[in-house]
């Protein structure tokens, strides 16, 4: 019976938690003192041991949460971050092809404790910049020499990065206007770093 049993929050049970003594179930042998005035004495020094094992109970419970809650990562201006395309509507025809994360972005500012504008790219114009920590995963830099992808040099022309096509991919009609896919030079195996 559940009323019965130790609790393991509070070290007694609910019965006893409530009418200060255990249940008797054989009525002919009361060992108990079950007067009125004994347990009007009795319920408030119980109620104050209920209090300080639920109180325990509730510091060992916030402990444990506190080990499993990983601390969010923290990011500088400049530093890059793939975006998780949790909320973003793709081309594809079904979410389940559809990347994972999105970018690299560059971090621009921290807005809040928990926010921070990215730089998208332009076709994304319509899309809020401002993302939670939850959707941002710091890039993760290769410390094998092999693996590392030294970007090419950048253009400038009238204070604005430009760089070079390689060449053109693919192109598609959106809203009445012609896009093309564009593979830029020096990222020719790179089709993250492909953009419409």
């Amino acid at each position: 019976m559940y009323n019965n049993y130790d609790h393991s929050s509070t070290k007694q049970s609910p019965f006893f938690n409530v009418y200060g003594r255990d249940p008797q179930f054989d009525p002919v042998h009361i060992t108990q003192d079950t007067s009125p005035g004994k347990l009007s004495t009795k319920i408030p020094s119980v109620q104050q041991d209920v209090n300080t094992e639920l109180e325990f109970a509730i510091n060992r419970s916030m402990r444990y949460a506190e080990k499993s809650i990983a601390s969010p990562p923290v990011f500088n201006p400049g530093d890059m971050g793939w975006l998780f395309s949790k909320n973003i509507k793709s081309a594809r025809p079904t979410r389940k092809l559809s990347e994972r994360c999105l970018g690299p972005f560059p971090i621009l500012k921290k807005v809040s404790i928990h926010a921070y504008h990215l730089k998208l790219p332009y076709q994304w114009k319509s899309i809020d910049p401002v993302f939670h920590i939850s959707l941002i995963e710091p890039v993760k830099t290769s410390t094998i020499p092999s693996q590392h992808q030294e970007l090419p040099p950048q253009i400038v022309i009238e204070e604005e990065e430009e760089w070079e096509v390689s060449q053109i991919l693919d192109s598609n009609f959106k809203r009445g206007k012609l896009w093309y896919l564009v593979e830029w030079k020096g990222f020719s195996q790179d089709l993250e770093r492909s953009t419409w």
